[in-house]
């Protein structure tokens, strides 16, 4: 699953909000996949990714993933295989808590690409830039969605370091 959500996860709007550094951000994202039981339409899952600074102070390369129901891949398969799993193939996300809460699951009448189209023309009319605009196998959306979280917390590292540098060197003036 986590091969195949890596060949076929397209982020097509990246989110242009950076993540807060010193509190929650709210990461929400419409995710797009053909269908599996109605051929030639698409399946559409919107939601978001609360990701919070956990209130007790967790050791590094422990992150906590709800509501990503892993359980459905697998009777063996849940969040400490997850992070597992990913450990093994050197994959790391910061030590904080990542809340998935998906809001609605529907079915757009058309093909990918149409609902491609409808889905970027309504983002760009309302000027969205908070929300993520990506496709990804439906029986393995949640790979797709860490795929975006991951992708979303690479862009801000950039920024991060260029913010602790600028600290550092504020407090060396001092």
């Amino acid at each position: 699953m986590w091969t195949k959500a890596l060949r076929h996860t397209e982020i097509l709007r990246a989110r242009v909000q950076a993540l807060s550094q010193i509190g929650d951000t709210q990461v929400p994202y419409v995710l797009l996949s053909e269908s599996s039981i109605n051929v030639g339409d698409t399946v559409v899952r919107k939601g978001e990714v609360l990701v919070q600074k956990p209130a007790l102070i967790i050791p590094p390369n422990n992150p906590q993933f709800k509501g990503f129901e892993f359980e459905e891949n697998g009777e063996d398969f849940n969040e400490n295989s997850l992070i597992n799993f990913l450990i093994v193939r050197g994959i790391s996300f910061p030590s904080l808590r990542y809340d998935n809460r998906t809001s609605s699951l529907d079915v757009f009448e058309g093909k990918l690409s149409a609902a491609i189209k409808h889905y970027e023309k309504i983002m760009q009319q309302r000027e969205e830039v908070r929300t993520g605009l990506l496709i990804g196998p439906e029986e393995c959306w949640q790979f797709s969605i860490l795929i975006f979280i991951c992708s979303q917390i690479i862009r801000n590292a950039d920024q991060d370091i260029r913010k602790l540098l600028d600290e550092y060197h504020k407090r060396k003036e001092t």
